[in-house]
């Protein structure tokens, strides 16, 4: 059986590239998709969205968009240096004749959680204002989700925003508090293993070759993506952060160490603000899991991604 999958996003350039996976995943029945602010706005992240779901033939999945402003404070205008002027590296793809579902993202996972109720798994790859929203508009949410995969936080290595904290997570440090203390198993995707898996230019090419035009754009859009990461890395590549969450989710990961952990977010206005606080202690002679932990942390996937991943966006 195929999963049943709530996606939640502030679609980007890796977020695209995760939307691919998940479409493309014969584990996936991706059955939603909400946008919330991060990367781009959430409006901005929902007409990617439609357009890049249109290009895949896939005008079937309905589309929300979320919260604009996160539970503290307003969005702050995205990451254009990162992801480009409109989230997608500049890039102009074909529009969609479709627009998004009137109910917003919240309503919408609230409903497909009573459809696909002990079934439904959410796979949150931006700021985690749209959960936290649900969470509390409807505290049974938890009991009818069968699990979450969240790509967010920094364990035991540098954040990406400060040196403490990683941009899904300090982008709303409170929502993401709350869906990690939420009474629900939860699979987080942090920096520890994002920074370590990552596309070549020889990973692009093969995109740019496929005769897919879905797959064509995700190589297109990887380009502005490639520069950015250029001084990060010494040479044109890009991390795999929310690809490989979307993944891990699908199964399709061999993951070496990840310890059940309790997990809380720094939601102090401080110098730790956004820090995910992952409790792993006790860990030197072999992962451990605390008792109780609803939160496991994913700290090491050996196998190379990229291979699996492109190999399974080209069969689109």
């Amino acid at each position: 059986m195929t999963t049943p999958v709530y996606l939640d996003c502030d679609t980007g350039v890796d977020d695209a590239v995760a939307l691919g996976y998940l479409l493309a995943s014969p584990a996936i029945d991706l059955v939603g998709v909400g946008t919330v602010s991060g990367n781009t706005s959430a409006a901005q992240a929902a007409r990617n969205t439609l357009d890049l779901l249109a290009l895949a033939g896939r005008d079937d999945i309905p589309v929300a968009v979320g919260a604009h402003d996160h539970l503290s404070h307003p969005y702050d205008g995205g990451a254009p240096h990162v992801h480009g002027d409109n989230g997608i590296g500049g890039v102009q793809l074909p529009p969609a004749t479709r627009v998004p579902e009137e109910q917003s993202a919240v309503d919408l996972l609230i409903a497909l959680s009573h459809l696909y109720e002990g079934r439904l798994h959410i796979v949150t790859i931006g700021p985690m204002t749209n959960i936290a929203l649900a969470l509390e508009a409807d505290p049974t949410l938890p009991g009818r989700i069968a699990g979450v995969t969240a790509m967010g936080g920094a364990a035991l290595v540098p954040g990406n925003i400060s040196p403490v904290a990683e941009a899904n997570v300090f982008n709303d440090p409170e929502a993401a508090d709350a869906a990690l203390s939420a009474d629900w198993d939860v699979t987080l995707v942090p920096l520890d293993v994002t920074m370590e898996h990552t596309l070549s230019e020889d990973d692009r090419a093969a995109l740019l070759a496929s005769t897919n035009p879905f797959v064509q754009a995700l190589g297109e859009i990887l380009d502005h993506y490639f520069d950015f990461y250029l001084p990060i890395y010494g040479h044109r590549t890009s991390s795999l952060h929310d690809p490989l969450a979307a993944v891990i989710a699908a199964g399709g990961a061999r993951i070496d160490v990840a310890p059940r952990v309790p997990v809380r977010v720094d939601t102090t206005d401080g110098p730790g603000r956004g820090q995910t606080i992952a409790d792993l202690r006790g860990q030197r002679i072999g992962p451990r899991d605390h008792e109780g932990a609803r939160v496991r942390v994913v700290l090491r996937v050996d196998d190379p991604i990229a291979p699996h991943l492109v190999t399974t966006l080209i069969g689109v």
